[in-house]
């Protein structure tokens, strides 16, 4: 029998052309995968349904699902979290088979489903009046493996044309999803853990040691109380799970008040609001109290299970900061240096000495001074710094 030739015109000549050379203008792989799905029913391939499986391993998620319909634009996105592979919607699923090893899924929707796979997807599509349905590995580098899936609802389903058109395809769509799937997880890693504006600045460029820019920010400096007494005691894993709790507690709320967390130290955290935002200052104080509810709300679960309440301290100043790349040659830290946020620092140390959870500098209080009630503290002294400076503590 003679090899198939791979050289030999297809009904997806045109597509994988314009895969090859059209898309380089286009970041993302949802758009791609739509319109490529668009252009094989133009060429006259009857694709009705078609779906991409990939894997990127962000923080909260495995994965993600892009499906297309005929009719569809674009492609809908749904989110894959870890734990899919333990439900019953993920256990003898095609794309299980095919992460599992298989080569190619086939499966003849128009016969007795008696005689098929047996998994509740199969007959969703069934009642959606599809009849053929092909999956297939996408093999990217280094061993990793995401799913590509279509389906028609031609009478008689794919016929060998199709299949041929369709797995010409494969190698070309699997070099066009890598490059987009590694440009998100670049940028998914950057947000992870530099924070998105600071992610923005190294995609960017911003890479090159002592280069950096003068911002001016509201500093929040956060720190856990008794957390070396804890850690002496509680076992790793609760020491883990409480440290995600707390920061949880704390992060979320100055993520959505525009905040940016630059880095977590042990069990503190700094984070700055720049001041280009008008109401920057107001802000920090919206997720200081927003962050106070979610401890509240973290403790009264945590005491169901006999652990003393966690306590914490944070200090908060306004001033310049320089923004940008410090370290060694060849390991930087994208972070803030300065006596503003020395203050910062200074004021979350002097929380537990004046019995106070938030400490603000008469700074960052005149520039909220009206809009919040605060109590007045008095003059302190300042480790580091020659004058008394007075403080204002926040109880919103």
């Amino acid at each position: 029998m003679n090899a198939p030739d791979n050289n030999a015109p297809t009904l997806a000549d045109g597509v994988v052309d314009w895969l090859t050379n059209g898309t380089r203008d286009e970041r993302f792989i949802d758009n791609i995968f739509a319109q490529m799905c668009i252009r094989l029913q133009q060429a006259g391939i009857p694709l009705k349904r078609a779906t991409l499986h990939v894997q990127i391993n962000h923080p909260q998620w495995l994965g993600a699902r892009m499906i297309w319909s005929e009719g569809m634009t674009g492609a809908e996105i749904a989110r894959v979290d870890y734990d899919v592979r333990e439900r019953p919607e993920y256990i003898g699923s095609p794309a299980s088979e095919i992460i599992e090893g298989a080569a190619e899924l086939r499966e003849n929707l128009e016969q007795d489903p008696s005689l098929g796979r047996k998994h509740a997807i199969y007959g969703e599509m069934r009642a959606g009046g599809l009849t053929d349905y092909v999956a297939w590995p996408l093999y990217h580098t280094l061993g990793k493996q995401h799913v590509v899936t279509f389906a028609t609802d031609r009478p008689g389903g794919f016929d060998d044309s199709h299949i041929t058109a369709l797995k010409k395809l494969l190698p070309v769509l699997a070099l066009v999803s890598e490059i987009r799937i590694k440009n998100r997880l670049a940028r998914t890693l950057l947000e992870t853990y530099v924070g998105s504006h600071a992610g923005e600045l190294i995609l960017a460029g911003a890479t090159r040691r002592g280069t950096g820019t003068t911002v001016r920010a509201a500093i929040m400096i956060c720190d856990l109380r008794d957390f070396t007494k804890i850690s002496d005691n509680w076992p790793r894993d609760d020491v883990i799970d409480l440290l995600n709790d707390y920061f949880d507690a704390m992060s979320e709320p100055i993520a959505r008040h525009g905040g940016e967390i630059l880095k977590f130290i042990g069990d503190g955290l700094l984070a700055i609001f720049p001041l280009r935002a008008p109401n920057a200052c107001a802000n920090l104080l919206l997720a200081v109290s927003e962050a106070r509810r979610a401890m509240a709300a973290l403790n009264e679960r945590n005491s169901g299970t006999g652990r003393a309440p966690l306590n914490y301290g944070i200090g908060v100043h306004v001033g310049d900061v320089m923004y940008g790349n410090i370290g060694s040659s060849s390991r930087l830290d994208f972070t803030v240096i300065g006596p503003a946020v020395n203050m910062a620092s200074r004021l979350e140390t002097l929380t537990k000495k004046l019995g106070r959870t938030v400490l603000l500098s008469r700074d960052f209080a005149e520039l909220v001074e009206g809009t919040r009630e605060l109590e007045r503290v008095g003059k302190h002294e300042v480790r580091g710094f020659s004058d008394p400076i007075e403080l204002f503590a926040y109880h919103g």
